[in-house]
């Protein structure tokens, strides 16, 4: 399933066209490119998806990717995020690509959960981005680095990088 979304580019302030789509191995960042993670090596855990957003003008450019597996068979985890290293911080290329993913690992949730847990996202925060999560995003901290989105703040988020 691909998604078209709105990128916006920081300089110029323009929307442009980003596609949100499933990632294959092969096209995997590695780390040795400037990502944190090494996207290849991960891409071997079982029972886990992985989606990238482009530009609809670079389609071989991933702007950002996140990996999603189902927790207990029933709740949304994101196992990772990452911008691509050109998108990081203020000084980035677009803005607002990590909102968009968390808000596409949002939709998922809602689509793959089951239950009550319908609509809920997991995840591990690293310690420094705890305060960016709740703030910026939303996210609740439910103990330790271990954080959430509710199903409220799943549709703020979905409405605000998705369905604006």
């Amino acid at each position: 399933m691909k998604m078209e979304v709105w990128i916006i580019d920081t300089r110029s302030r323009k929307k442009v066209i980003g596609i949100i789509s499933r990632a294959e191995r092969k096209e995997m960042p590695l780390k040795k490119n400037g990502w944190q993670f090494n996207w290849r090596l991960l891409f071997n855990a079982e029972e886990s998806e992985y989606y990238k957003l482009t530009l609809e003008d670079t389609p071989y450019q991933i702007e950002g990717i996140i990996m999603i597996s189902l927790m207990n068979e029933e709740m949304v985890y994101l196992n990772n995020i990452e911008v691509a290293p050109h998108n990081l911080g203020t000084e980035g290329k677009y803005e607002n690509v990590a909102g968009i993913l968390l808000a596409y690992a949002c939709i998922q949730a809602f689509e793959q959960g089951i239950g009550t847990y319908r609509g809920y996202l997991a995840f591990e925060s690293k310690t420094k981005l705890i305060l960016l999560y709740q703030n910026k995003y939303g996210a609740t901290q439910a103990m330790g680095q271990k954080m959430f989105f509710d199903q409220r703040a799943g549709i703020n988020l979905i409405n605000k990088y998705i369905n604006s």
